[in-house]
């Protein structure tokens, strides 16, 4: 993995180079750690660099052909191999006239390389991916023609894959997927290849999205999709609602900071159309007979998984059982017999451990529903139903207005399972949350506190029933990008063994909302580690009185226990990318992390 683009000219005034180029830069966000291009002429010319894009750019500069009409490009998440110009994608056969790129891991590989090897290839890599080109030039030895060399090296993978060849003299690319994403686009001067729409994003809007085992052939006169039998298929065309310039940063100067501060509208468009206050109603448009679900299962990894956690409280307080699973943990042992209903909660809609679970549903026979940022994702069209969180293109690694939008929209499927009906004041705070998330956006007070707490030892933070999960996703937030030592607790744990780490070193990042019982339990938590010196930011609604125990304070606007949930949630991510910029770290881009999991 990571990010694939590849382009096939057909205006005439072929410009490959600089389609891949800007391609590459546009999936940057995804996390990589190596870049490289294929330019299919007479020759193949291959431009790799270990490291950012820039150095790839730079190289083009002076070593590739601008006048080029097919090309690929990659930008490489080390998984075999360490990062380095060799290892870089694309990759090559021993004559040099197959290149590819590859999402995805090759389970087999060490099998079909030695085979290889015995019948006098040749390898340069330590990747798995460069048993590919090896294989489509068997094939090709054999005396098959292109695309049947390439469907029979594509039979002899194991795993998981997004693959895209391209070949000397030749224009035309082929490609295909299983368990990896990869979308066509179809634009006016061209035709596009990638793994992500915002690779092409501002040279179309329509799109065609890959099934698992289909394959494409993109030539300048064309697209052509066909079935593993080589029968061709019907494709639908899709438009994709963004301005290419909601892929920008808009003058901010990371992502992050710009995706936070969009929370306000993303948080609208996850709530139009579905709570009615005349009415006191809150509608989803899904076709699922809710009087049929009798317990849930919620699947998901990383921030979404905590945005699941959040949600399950939410479904339980609607009288719904609702068990939360790391996907990468669920198997049919986790069903045990249920059909419950199975909702894979999954930003880009192309997790591999949450499709890998949802698909573990299925074959159990469980009704399956996506939540999802992604229209047109695999986990959008392989799940029974699908309910969209509406964010808009978020850029950044670290996510922060899809966990909003994914808990506004898990708040919605839990009151909408339960019935619809909805109290009067309930609506009217989730129809408040937009301009309660700007009053937050509004104040600097999380800048302050980050100059205070930045180079401490480690970060702790703590929170009771739906501030427990948002505990989890601040300390997550600030491990991703600060790089520091970061852990979330329930704050009743903390004296079950946290408590040992408390030092005057060691912020407390205390949330305390309301005034019931969870919070009053909490301020004594907060007690508990004033008295060991160590200092505390409390996040607040100023209800408990917390402050008097607090050096410094994050204040949010009164609300339901949920919602405030989610109020709090955004002075944490504020204080994670205050705290990451203070200590001059790639915010973006933090190492080792990539934007959309596709392996497992």
């Amino acid at each position: 993995m990571c990010g694939i683009v590849g382009y096939v000219d057909r205006s005439g005034n072929p410009a490959a180079l600089d389609v891949l180029d800007t391609g590459l830069s546009s999936l940057e966000y995804r996390g990589y750690d190596s870049a490289g291009v294929a330019l299919a002429d007479d020759d193949l010319t291959v431009v790799k660099r270990e490291g950012k894009v820039e150095a790839l750019t730079a190289a083009l500069a002076t070593e590739a052909p601008d006048d080029v009409a097919v090309g690929i490009g990659h930008t490489r998440w080390s998984t075999h191999g360490p990062p380095s110009d060799t290892n870089a994608h694309p990759h090559t056969d021993c004559t040099g006239n197959i290149a590819v790129v590859h999402n995805g891991i090759i389970e087999n590989y060490d099998t079909l390389k030695a085979e290889l090897q015995e019948r006098g290839h040749v390898f340069e890599s330590e990747t798995d991916t460069e048993v590919i080109p090896h294989l489509i030039e068997d094939g090709l030895d054999r005396g098959c023609d292109r695309e049947t060399a390439f469907r029979g090296a594509i039979d002899r993978l194991e795993g998981s894959y997004a693959v895209v060849a391209t070949f000397a003299d030749e224009n035309e690319l082929l490609a295909t997927r299983q368990d990896s994403p990869l979308v066509v686009g179809l634009g006016n001067d061209g035709y596009y290849l990638a793994s992500d729409v915002p690779a092409f994003i501002e040279y179309t809007d329509r799109v065609t999205y890959l099934e698992d085992g289909e394959f494409v052939r993109v030539t300048p006169t064309g697209v052509s999709v066909t079935d593993i039998e080589g029968t061709e298929i019907e494709k639908s065309i899709s438009t994709i609602d963004w301005d290419p310039e909601d892929a920008g940063k808009s003058g901010y100067e990371h992502y992050m900071l710009k995706e936070i501060q969009e929370q306000p509208r993303a948080l609208r468009k996850c709530l139009r159309g579905r709570v009615d206050e005349i009415e006191g109603r809150v509608s989803l448009d899904l076709d699922l007979d809710r009087s049929g679900v009798d317990s849930t299962h919620l699947v998901a990894c990383g921030t979404s998984y905590h945005a699941a956690l959040y949600g399950a409280q939410l479904l339980r307080a609607q009288g719904i059982p609702a068990q939360t699973f790391l996907a990468n943990e669920y198997d049919e042992t986790c069903l045990a017999g249920e059909r419950p209903l199975v909702v894979g909660v999954t930003q880009s809609g192309e997790t591999a451990d949450t499709l890998g679970a949802l698909r573990t549903a299925q074959a159990a026979g469980a009704e399956t529903l996506a939540v999802t940022n992604t229209i047109g994702s695999s986990a959008a069209r392989e799940c029974d139903h699908a309910l969209f969180v509406r964010a808009g293109p978020e850029i950044g690694v670290a996510a922060t207005k899809t966990f909003a939008s994914q808990q506004t929209a898990l708040h919605l499927l839990a009151l909408w399972l339960g019935g619809g009906d909805v109290d009067p004041g309930h609506i009217a705070a989730l129809r408040a949350i937009p301009e309660q998330v700007q009053s937050i956006l509004d104040d600097d007070s999380a800048r302050e506190v980050a100059a205070e707490l930045a180079d401490s030892a480690a970060y702790f933070f703590i929170g009771r029933g739906p501030q427990h999960p948002v505990a989890l996703e601040g300390a997550l937030k600030l491990k991703e990008i600060s790089y520091e030592h970061a852990e979330g607790f329930a704050a009743g744990e903390l004296k079950h063994g946290p408590l040992a780490l408390v030092t005057p070193e060691t912020p407390i990042i205390a949330m305390v909302t309301g005034y019931d019982e969870r919070a009053r339990k909490t301020v004594g938590n907060v007690k508990e580690v004033q008295a060991r010196g160590a200092p505390v930011v409390a996040v607040t609604d100023g209800k408990a009185d917390v402050e008097q125990y607090a050096q410094h304070v994050l204040t949010v606007p009164e609300t339901t226990p949920e919602i405030a949930a989610l109020l709090a949630n955004v002075q944490l991510q504020l204080l994670a990318y205050w705290i990451a910029r203070d200590m001059g770290r790639p915010i973006d881009k933090p190492r080792n992390l990539a934007k959309s999991v596709t392996v497992e």
